[in-house]
């Protein structure tokens, strides 16, 4: 959650992401691309967390009929939360002339939805097709959506990133959900291990997430399968090593996969080594991750429109009610010098970081004194 911040702190502050993308070799710098690699962890580590959350409910509660109602209505409730509380905290606007942004919550949403039917399956058959729509996804991506005409918008949400329009409403798909149904299945698949001895669980954690590292070298570097973005030499050793790191994540391709569980999976391991008090602030921050999302957001774009207002003074506000160019806004109603050296988007993230803590320990003080259902959904 903590380092998720940086990303969309980036988003709202820093100038290149305003007219470029951090992955663009031809216009990136090597801090750059990796203040977003280094947040590439975050989606997967969401999704299987998610997962293996579901598996462990399940073994507290013993129901899958309860379990699977939990899911799915949570998962509508993450999917209204994006198209109204989180598009006024990107937009500082409802207004629908500019597109409607469906990102991480709805991905989720709809993987929560799924694996509320998932879950009935024998576990075997879910693993099988966890594995299988991860391995075998790539093999999806030479076919375009515009081949299915009409149903096109079901391909979007399914696997091509996208654009489709309802009564003129530009919808951008960005998470397309297949491969994430399978990561989120994956993670319940893994809920088992989580239960086990812990020296036992640790050896498995180590081991999975070395054969996914190693995994992920090997593929890359065969550059035949598991990414339609294959690497290539550059003009320098640092831009080869960026292409070669660049792997796809909309939608999330096997080898981008490999590339951040491992990691996952290894830190996993290491923080299940330690004793880590109640009190911590990551602890705090843990327990109530929905919260902490939403708020964050606001609490950011808050501070970006302070920034502005500081720097414009009153011309800020022809813009300051308008997505910023980074969410899709018109390039146009902003200063051509508009956002701030990477710099000041680490001081901003570490600020923001640092001003939600007391917040989510009063939050998690309320779920923890109450027991009312609502709370199960924020």
């Amino acid at each position: 959650m903590v380092v998720m911040a940086l990303d969309h702190v980036r988003d709202f502050i820093h100038a290149g992401a305003m007219s470029f993308s951090p992955e663009d070799l031809a216009r990136t710098t090597p801090a750059l691309f990796f203040t977003r690699w280094i947040t590439h962890v975050c989606a997967p580590g969401f999704m299987f967390s998610a997962g293996a959350g579901a598996y462990l409910r399940l073994q507290r509660d013993g129901s899958k009929a309860r379990l699977s109602r939990f899911l799915w209505t949570r998962g509508l409730w993450l999917i209204v939360l994006e198209l109204t509380v989180m598009r006024l905290a990107m937009n500082f606007s409802l207004t629908l002339r500019y597109p409607v942004l469906l990102l991480v919550l709805t991905a989720l949403g709809v993987s929560m939805i799924a694996l509320a039917a998932l879950v009935h399956l024998p576990y075997r058959a879910l693993v099988v097709f966890s594995a299988g729509v991860l391995l075998f996804d790539n093999t999806l991506d030479g076919i375009p959506a515009a081949q299915f005409g009409a149903l096109a918008p079901v391909w979007n949400v399914l696997h091509q990133p996208g654009v489709f329009f309802l009564g003129g409403t530009p919808f951008v798909i960005g998470y397309p959900v297949l491969p994430w149904i399978a990561v989120m299945a994956a993670g319940y698949c893994f809920g088992p291990v989580l239960v086990m001895e812990p020296l036992r669980r640790r050896r498995i954690m180590v081991g999975a997430g070395l054969a996914l590292i190693a995994g992920f070298v090997i593929v890359r570097a065969l550059n035949v399968y598991g990414d339609p973005q294959p690497w290539a030499a550059q003009d320098s050793a640092v831009t080869t090593l960026l292409s070669f790191l660049r792997a796809t994540k909309y939608p999330p391709s096997l080898q981008f996969l490999m590339m951040t569980m491992g990691p996952a999976l290894l830190a996993l391991a290491w923080l299940d080594r330690r004793e880590v008090r109640a009190a911590h602030p990551l602890v705090i921050i843990g327990r109530v991750p929905l919260f902490y999302y939403v708020a964050h957001f606001w609490a950011i774009h808050v501070v970006a429109a302070a920034l502005a207002f500081a720097r414009y003074g009153a011309a800020s506000l022809a813009f300051l009610f308008h997505p910023l160019p980074s969410m899709g806004g018109p390039a146009k109603l902003f200063p051509p010098d508009f956002g701030y050296p990477l710099w000041v988007a680490y001081a901003v993230w570490i600020g923001i970081v640092v001003a939600m803590y007391p917040f989510c320990r009063w939050f998690a003080a309320v779920k923890a004194r109450r027991s009312d259902w609502w709370l199960g959904y924020l």
